[in-house]
């Protein structure tokens, strides 16, 4: 069997508002993804597809061959750590492992623990007397304890400071190179996540927009920098993704092209992660 989420002909609306257009896609097993995309990109809806907490209007969503809507077992695949709070709010963190425990056949309560002592986590508190970063990271451990093959996090850096994102960061490359899990991010905070995800899926209200390994959509896109008149001539057939002029000087954004016969007058360069998304999603 091959160990994947395939994500067929997904359509989700809200009124007027299409959250989900027509999406397919595949998340396979033993990989890092991240889920981008801006504010009402779509991103959150796809993951409560996934999980069944929504239906979709049409489309299909299996895990391993099994349609999620047809029994809980392909649900018990997936972990999704969501913007939401579902445990009770006057549920102290102790109780919260705990019960957790009992749901999750394969929770590894001392491998939490751990992740409790290593962000100094106090389990005697309420989960509503946490801070918005002990809550993200509440919430991310539980996550990553359940051990299951797919394991979703939304904004799981949200509130958090740098030295516990740095923690975050190291902690996942650790979980998912002793377990073969896969790891899918979904945010909007590119920069930081930009070192340890291994394919990217790009959403744009509520459409995918790009699918693909991070290095080789890094590897295809780039910007020229040189005077407006050799830019321009340089660029006529190539896929221009946005463009900056700066008096006689002229910088554009390429993607989709080789780096073969770049003129001497002009400076090029490969683009970061986070400046990509950034022309790709602005309206």
């Amino acid at each position: 069997m091959n160990n994947k989420i395939e994500i067929q002909n997904i359509v989700k609306n809200f009124g007027e508002t299409c959250a989900a257009d027509n999406i397919s896609l595949t998340f396979e097993q033993g990989k890092i993804y991240g889920l981008l995309g801006r504010n009402g990109a779509g991103k959150s809806t796809l993951l409560n597809i996934l999980s069944n907490r929504i239906l979709a209007d049409s489309g299909t969503v299996t895990i391993d061959g099994e349609k999620v809507i047809d029994g809980s077992q392909a649900l018990d695949k997936i972990f999704i750590m969501s913007d939401a709070t579902y445990y009770p709010l006057e549920m102290k963190v102790s109780e919260a492992i705990k019960w957790t425990k009992q749901f999750y056949s394969a929770f590894d309560e001392e491998y939490a623990n751990s992740l409790i002592e290593m962000f100094e986590l106090k389990t005697n508190k309420r989960i509503k007397e946490l801070s918005t970063g002990f809550t993200t990271i509440f919430k991310t451990i539980i996550a990553l304890s359940v051990n299951t093959p797919y394991i979703f996090l939304d904004e799981p850096t949200l509130g958090l400071d740098a030295n516990n994102r740095e923690l975050f960061h190291k902690i996942i490359i650790e979980k998912y190179s002793a377990t073969n899990c896969s790891i899918i991010i979904s945010t909007h905070l590119i920069e930081e996540i930009s070192g340890i995800i291994e394919e990217v899926v790009i959403m744009k209200k509520g459409k995918l927009i790009r699918d693909e390994s991070a290095q080789e959509l890094l590897a295809k896109s780039y910007s020229v920098t040189g005077k407006a008149s050799d830019v321009d001539e340089y660029i006529t057939d190539k896929n221009v993704i946005g463009s900056e002029n700066l008096s006689a000087l002229k910088t554009a954004y390429i993607l989709d092209a080789n780096q073969d016969n770049i003129p001497d007058t002009l400076t090029y360069k490969h683009l970061e992660l986070q400046k990509l998304f950034v022309l790709l999603t602005n309206s």
